[in-house]
């Protein structure tokens, strides 16, 4: 269906009176120097911009973090337990383990093998400590513990060394050899982030670019469109990159990945509006100025509203606990600004120096009687949209059984809720497919406790060392632990433990795997029963800080969902005038989230074999569904709103229906795709985020937006304007 709809006929059986419509004032002047130097000025000042948008993208990796302890809030528990952690240790240290085993028990000369490699290993870049070699029980398989400097790890590409290393050492004697940890682990995750600058932008791009070839049955003007949305991506990167720089946000690379099909897609749903508007002007004026600025007039409510409250509702997350959740609310802001600006300065100044051209081949042409002059009505019958009169005809012809229906079929998809397990997932499978870190937490399970290489840190109080100790080796889910002395090693006890600012440090190794969800309840249960103790005791580790992460995330939920729908509500009370029509809009929009959240648990469960979902994706999952739902919400209502001072209120809302119903379709389709392209990167998050966005906003779009709510409109008649002065006219 083309996105650019033009003005029809009332879909009443009414006919439009044949409106002369005359422009300027005469003969059609030639473009005034003003009309060029202007869109000259603009065109050049967002080519500059880009290319120096362009060129930060480069170096947004230096600003990009993806430590989960960095986005912690200060009071978690495993922040304080760093911050302990850091006082015991001046290295920032991350564990590297290497694991290897051979097809039956160790000879000596193997030994001696694995021996020559921990040598070896000292010579990787920001090697700290090589712990090892130690057997294993069966005597099948060794481990070799290496500290790894943090920075290292992230800039160096220390973990790429090891591995190369391993497979020289342990290739050569037949061994099965990896390297896992939370350094692998780590190095995987930066591996799967490193398509998102040119991959992810790339494959968004070209979805983009085709779906507004079939919209448009164009080449030029999807160029413009898509010149106007990387400009705004370039622009908001060049502010993100200073926020980031001067520490005001703590950035990763899913906020860096999100910005980038965030803005793709919400300036071209801009894009779409007004171009749809233009073309609607260029069938009734021969002026392509004249037919712009209206077009600018008539469509930049709706764009300013719509995108302000997009970016209002997504500075909600300021609200999180989460660092990385309160940096993608300033983050996605700022995009939506940026793509809301371009939209409205610099695809206007391309349009006006190209003019109806931009639609070759079909190319708008405004018909009358004079030069001068267009009829309302002869351009209209041009390009009637009859597939949309259609479904307007349908919906004024059985309003009530189609919204009850419709609402029906939503709430039993909705009841997948219950199914969906949004408590995380172990941080290996975060990863998509096979991976180093994977294969050898596999091999190390088989011979050593799983929880070998990530041991979970507990700081107590030096007169409960022992107590806490015994606690600590007693509670399910712990192998063995120990007090740590001055070199990092087991202490023979108390006496010999080294003891910073009056606190002692505990090494306990866990029976299960350190980033899965039963290390998480050991944790848990240990924190617990620690919380007896009358001197403080906190629990750190890899496995705390998953569960502090997991938990506040969940937290942020509750938190944060009620704020956003109060905001929006008053917005959109303020912006329509009326108090039903924000309710109903509110509602079928939450509704339709929890329908594709619903389908989406099932589909996560059953279909990909997912273990469970990242406990994020509900989160950003409502903020893109409601927050870019209310954008559909806008357009329909606010043309709705402008046909019923005409038409009445039933007339107008079928009206606007016919009218936006291009746009809006067109809108979504672009923004499904744009987010589908985030299944592109290899990350069990962004999958599951693709597909849940993806699928929502196919459902607001073809059900909620072209059924449900048309339908409720013409049910309720002038009491959806109420209490203003529309809810008192006529029906």
């Amino acid at each position: 269906m083309p996105a650019a709809a033009p003005p029809e006929e009332p879909v009443s059986s009414s006919e439009v009176p044949r409106t002369q419509l005359t422009l300027d004032g005469g003969r059609p002047q030639r473009p005034g120097t003003i009309r060029v130097l202007i869109p000259v000025v603009l065109i050049l000042v967002w080519f500059g911009v880009t290319a120096f948008g362009g060129q930060t993208f480069g170096k947004i990796s230096d600003v990009v973090s993806n430590d989960q302890a960095t986005f912690l809030p200060v009071d978690a528990e495993s922040t304080r337990a760093l911050e302990y952690q850091q006082r015991f240790s001046d290295e920032d240290a991350v564990p590297a383990t290497v694991v290897a085993a051979s097809d039956g028990e160790l000879e000596p000369d193997q030994l001696d093998v694995a021996e020559d490699a921990a040598g070896d290993f000292e010579d990787v870049t920001g090697a700290i400590q090589v712990i090892g070699p130690q057997p294993s029980e069966d005597g099948e398989a060794v481990q070799i513990l290496v500290l790894l400097d943090e920075d290292a790890v992230e800039q160096d590409d220390a973990v790429g060394q090891l591995q190369g290393l391993v497979s020289e050492a342990f290739d050569e004697a037949e061994w099965t050899a990896h390297v896992t940890g939370p350094a692998a682990l780590s190095a995987d995750f930066t591996e799967a982030f490193a398509g998102i600058d040119g991959l992810l932008l790339l494959v968004a791009v070209v979805a983009v670019f085709i779906i507004l070839v079939v919209v448009y049955r164009s080449v030029l003007l999807p160029i413009l469109v898509l010149l106007s949305s990387v400009a705004a991506l370039c622009a908001a990167i060049l502010v993100i990159y200073q926020m980031a720089l001067n520490d005001w946000i703590q950035l990763n690379g899913q906020a860096q990945g999100i910005l980038s099909i965030l803005v793709i897609g919400a300036a071209t749903d801009y894009s779409l509006l007004l171009v749809a508007r233009y073309r609607e002007e260029l069938l009734l004026r021969r002026s392509r100025y004249t037919a712009l600025l209206v077009a600018l007039r008539r469509a930049a409510p709706a764009i300013l509203a719509s995108g302000g409250t997009v970016a209002v509702a997504l500075l909600c997350l300021l609200f999180s606990d989460l660092n990385s959740n309160r940096a993608l609310g300033p983050v996605t802001s700022t995009g939506i600004v940026f793509s809301m600006a371009a939209t409205l300065t610099f695809l206007p100044a391309l349009l006006a120096l190209l003019g109806r051209p931009a639609f070759w081949p079909k190319i708008p042409r405004a018909t009358g009687d004079g030069p001068d002059t267009a009829e309302v009505a002869p351009a209209a019958d041009q390009d009637r949209p009859r597939g949309w009169a259609r479904v307007a005809a349908w919906v004024r012809s059985r309003p009530r059984p189609i919204w009850v229906m419709v609402t029906l079929l939503l709430i039993v998809a909705a009841v997948g809720v219950t199914d969906l397990r949004a408590s995380g997932v172990p941080q290996s499978e975060l990863v998509l497919g096979e991976t180093e870190a994977k294969q050898g937490q596999e091999l190390l399970e088989q011979h050593f406790d799983a929880g070998t290489g990530s041991p979970a840190d507990i700081y107590t109080e030096s007169g409960q060392a022992e107590q806490t100790l015994e606690i600590v080796t007693d509670a399910d889910g712990v192998a063995e632990a120990f007090l740590v002395d001055d070199q990092g090693a087991p202490a023979r006890g108390s006496d010999d433990a080294q003891e910073i600012e009056g606190m002692v440090e505990i090494s306990a190794t866990l029976t299960d795997p350190g980033d899965s969800l039963a290390a998480e309840d050991t944790i848990r249960e240990l924190r617990e029963d620690l919380s007896s103790l009358d001197g403080e005791s906190v629990v750190g580790g890899t496995s705390a800080t998953q569960l502090d992460t997991n938990e506040t995330a969940q937290r942020d939920l509750v938190t944060i969902v009620p704020i956003v729908l109060i905001v929006i509500g008053i917005i959109l009370v303020l912006l329509l005038r009326a108090v039903v029509t924000p309710l109903i809009l509110i509602g079928t929009t939450v509704l339709s989230y929890l329908s594709a959240l619903g389908i989406s648990a099932l589909v996560f469960n059953y279909v990909f074999g997912f273990s469970g979902a990242d406990a994020v994706v509900p989160l950003f999952g409502f903020m893109f569904l409601v927050a870019l739902g209310v954008d559909y919400n806008i357009f329909l209502m606010t043309r709705a709103r402008e046909e019923a001072h005409r038409l009445g209120a039933r007339e107008g809302l079928l009206r606007s229906l016919v009218a936006t119903g291009g746009v809006i379709t067109s809108a979504g389709i672009v923004l499904a795709a744009t987010f589908s392209a985030l299944a592109v990167l290899p990350l069990m998050f962004m999958v599951q985020l693709a597909f849940l966005v993806a699928l929502g906003v196919f459902i607001d779009t073809f059900v909620v937006r072209t059924l449900q709510v048309p339908a409720m409109g013409v049910d309720i008649g002038r009491r959806i304007w109420w209490p203003s002065a529309l809810g008192r006219g006529r029906d």
